[in-house]
């Protein structure tokens, strides 16, 4: 292990490095090479009175932000000699099995590719460009036959491929108690229990205000709201990433979520931002991707069904298009524990050199993943804006709930902390829905990987995705689907089989969240 002084240096290092490419490393020299041309700026003083130019002007603002989102995006800094898939995951037996996952998902879509002829990718020909481009913005009015396409893989799969998860250094017959053998999950991972969640989420205590509970209309909003809101706005007014993160672990204001959360993530809409977008938007008009079907499948299994988000469907369709052909979410395989499938350009299979990653950003998607955009479009209207923000989110967040690692924010510690939180705090409805074949993780899985996107009412779950941006982190996630089983622990202890335990818990759309993860982590 390093020392602390040794680590800060390195990731200092990092950062400067990982910055000194970015545009706002040229703009802010650009203003500094501007600003000499002032009366205010002494050539005896000179260092001091840039400085001082670059503060008074909100630049030194953007580059805090900026290093903000590094040191949210970095992996703490490894051993020097640690080799590169380290930082990636340090488990060995995890990387093993997130590298077989993949090869299924690959060989899902190539066998998919095969069976229906369809190439990878294709170039429009002009007649189809124009088209795409006049129908850009109603994309949803296309019924495209899509009977012969299938999803890659669904959340249930993945399920089973967690399940067999095994630690070959472990001896399973010894050192466990009988109760880590009522779950699924059957690895050892540090995850926290309640008394060590008290202390981690102390704004959630009930003696802290909390939107999502004292901004109810029958509570003169004077008490809490009025003051909160007040706050709020001066918090974007300063512009400062750090404070509009510790700011929303009591929840945003509606009117102050969007530009809030825009804040935390520092996802900028700047014309560089606007003209990126653009320039993916041309690629997707240019080139046809096998992809874009299961992207079309999928919003139209899901989002379009959904009660909520069926009206965003043109705006889901742009989005998520346009990601898939983003190479700069290639970036963030740099700590993800996965690795960009790749596959080869026609007629030089196996020929190292003719590999491309495909998709361009190194994602599939799966049945599902057009949930992790839907919530986003009640906030932003802009599709420039509504991009940026969701691959912000992508590269923090959402990855980590399809991918396999040992980070306490990746579905698998998410699962066994679900099922630690209900072995302790409710082990008679664990062993009640365990003997009747009724696993609680079967049923807590699908809201876990969507974040709970689709099964909350929208405004209870933009209160739930403040806290996991409020606290960087998706164990909140874990800790309601908990919450959920407790509340409704009486009905789910009358039940006598799977079917009957998920009818108990197929609505959640009249759940109010944050009273139910406060009364299950204080109460």
């Amino acid at each position: 292990m390093m020392d602390e002084g040794t680590e800060l240096s390195v990731t200092i290092a990092q950062i400067v490095q990982r910055l000194k490419g970015a545009h706002l490393h040229s703009q802010l020299e650009k203003q500094a090479r501007e600003c000499l041309h002032r009366p205010e700026i002494k050539l005896e003083s000179l260092k001091e009175d840039v400085r001082n130019f670059l503060r008074v002007s909100g630049w030194e603002r953007k580059l805090q932000n900026a290093v903000y989102r590094e040191l949210h995006i970095l992996p703490p800094p490894g051993h020097p000699a640690a080799p590169p898939e380290h930082t990636k995951e340090p488990l060995a037996y995890m990387r093993k099995a997130q590298a077989s996952w993949e090869k299924r998902i690959l060989k899902s879509l190539n066998s998919m590719c095969t069976e229906l002829g369809v190439p990878l990718a294709r170039k429009r020909p002009i007649p189809e460009q124009k088209e795409l481009t006049n129908k850009w913005n109603e994309m949803g009015t296309d019924e495209p036959d899509l009977s012969k396409f299938r999803p890659v893989y669904a959340p249930k799969d993945f399920l089973e491929v967690l399940i067999s998860l095994k630690n070959p250094n472990h001896d399973c017959r010894e050192g466990l108690t009988a109760r880590s053998h009522w779950g699924l999950i059957q690895i050892s991972l540090n995850v926290r229990d309640i008394p060590q969640m008290r202390e981690a989420y102390p704004e959630l205590s009930l003696t802290c205000c909390q939107l999502g509970v004292d901004d109810h209309a029958h509570i003169p909003p004077d008490l809490f709201e009025s003051e909160h809101i007040r706050i709020g706005k001066k918090v974007v007014s300063e512009q400062d990433s750090a404070a509009a993160q510790q700011y929303s672990r009591q929840g945003c204001p509606t009117g102050l979520r969007a530009q809030l959360w825009a804040l935390i993530l520092n996802a900028t809409n700047e014309p560089e931002d606007i003209m990126h977008y653009e320039q993916l938007k041309a690629a997707v008009i240019h080139h046809d991707l096998l992809v874009d079907n299961l992207i079309y499948k999928d919003v139209k299994l899901t989002a379009s069904n959904d009660d909520y988000y069926f009206v965003f469907e043109d705006f889901l369709y742009q989005v998520l298009l346009c990601f898939s052909r983003d190479t700069a979410v290639l970036e963030h395989f740099s700590y993800n524990s996965a690795t960009p499938p790749k596959s080869y350009i026609q007629g030089k299979t196996g020929t190292e050199e003719f590999a491309v990653v495909y998709p361009p950003n190194g994602v599939i998607p799966f049945h599902g993943f057009s949930m992790y955009v839907a919530p986003l479009c009640f906030l932003y209207n802009e599709p420039s804006k509504l991009y940026s923000v969701f691959r912000e989110m992508y590269v923090r967040y959402f990855f980590r709930l399809h991918s396999i690692s040992s980070s306490p924010s990746g579905i698998v510690s998410l699962c066994l902390q679900f099922e630690r939180l209900l072995q302790s705090h409710l082990p008679q409805l664990f062993y009640h829905l365990q003997k009747i074949g009724a696993q609680p993780l079967r049923i807590a899985f699908k809201w876990m990987v969507r974040a709970f996107s689709g099964y909350l009412s929208t405004d209870q779950l933009l209160l739930l995705w403040d806290r996991v941006l409020g606290y960087d982190s998706l164990e909140i996630v874990a800790v309601l689907a908990a919450a959920v089983f407790a509340f409704r622990a009486e009905n789910l202890m009358e039940v006598t089989s799977l079917a009957s335990a998920e009818a108990v818990l197929a609505d959640l759309s009249t759940l109010k969240v944050m009273p139910l993860l406060q009364i299950f982590l204080f109460a």
